[in-house]
């Protein structure tokens, strides 16, 4: 796990170059009146609590003799230094996702994604007994992640522990784009769960039971062919709770997963 420090001139010597011996040392030339610098500074901060090296932050106007050595041009401007050398880096705002990049290109990793593993080898296992220490370190390490509050949330929901996950969920920073949505759709399993226990003994009551079913175990593949074909029959059920349901797993996978395009087009199929 990294650091993050605010560095002037007087300190650059002892605070960058020095320790870029033992690790490597982020530099962030940014401006106070700079946009885009706001923007970059919490998730490099963020990202210096993961992985091993230090973020120095230098205020270009604050240190303008520091940006004149290194033929700072445009902030942010984000430097490399290892073995006291300065390098190049990159100018401009990058995603998080490209940002990691960046930082494994320079042979980082991060103590987070290590931890990730730890705790998906223990879920592989299926032993409770492992799961709740692994997640109760990651809860400890890193207490206002978003990531790992979902993991909480996904543990307990699936316990049938549905008081203590919405307790995590509501953890959750709304504004973050990278959780919000999932967020939404375990809030949206919860609800699904107290619906399954108010079913009748239709057909159409039974089917839905067993795509919710699925849903709640993680098969999410058999949840949506259930819930689909319960659109296709009968739009009408339970107050259209066939799309509703699908939507709520659509969710939880996000954007990126194969399932979701091929899953899109039959619902919009179904319904048009």
């Amino acid at each position: 796990m990294g650091q993050s420090i605010t560095v002037n001139q007087v300190e650059f010597d002892q605070a960058v170059l020095q320790p870029s011996f033992e690790q490597p040392v982020i530099v962030d030339f940014f401006a106070t009146w700079c946009g885009p610098c706001q923007l970059l500074k919490p998730m490099l901060e963020k990202l210096a609590q993961e992985y091993d090296f230090t973020l120095a932050k230098v205020d270009i106007d604050a240190n303008p003799e520091l940006a004149k050595a290194f033929g700072v041009e445009g902030v942010p401007d984000v430097r490399i230094v290892t073995q006291g050398q300065v390098q190049e880096g990159f100018v401009g705002v990058l995603p998080e996702p490209q940002l990691r990049e960046f930082l494994n290109g320079l042979g980082l990793r991060s103590s987070l994604e290590d931890d990730l593993e730890a705790f998906e080898g223990a879920q592989s296992s299926g032993d409770m007994a492992e799961v709740l220490p692994a997640l109760a370190n990651l809860l400890t390490r890193y207490p206002n992640n978003g990531q790992i509050l979902l993991k909480a949330a996904q543990v307990y929901l699936t316990q049938g522990d549905d008081a203590l996950a919405a307790q995590y969920l509501d953890l959750i920073d709304p504004s973050d784009r990278a959780t919000s949505d999932q967020a939404d759709g375990l809030r949206g399993l919860v609800t699904l769960r107290q619906a399954l226990n108010g079913l009748g003994d239709s057909e159409l009551d039974r089917a839905f039971g067993s795509a919710g079913e699925a849903a709640l175990k993680g098969d999410f593949a058999l949840a949506l062919e259930g819930f689909l074909g319960i659109v296709e029959r009968d739009r009408t059920y339970r107050n259209d709770a066939g799309r509703k349901a699908m939507l709520t797993v659509f969710k939880l996978l996000g954007d990126s997963d194969p399932l979701i395009p091929t899953y899109r087009k039959r619902l919009m199929q179904a319904l048009y």
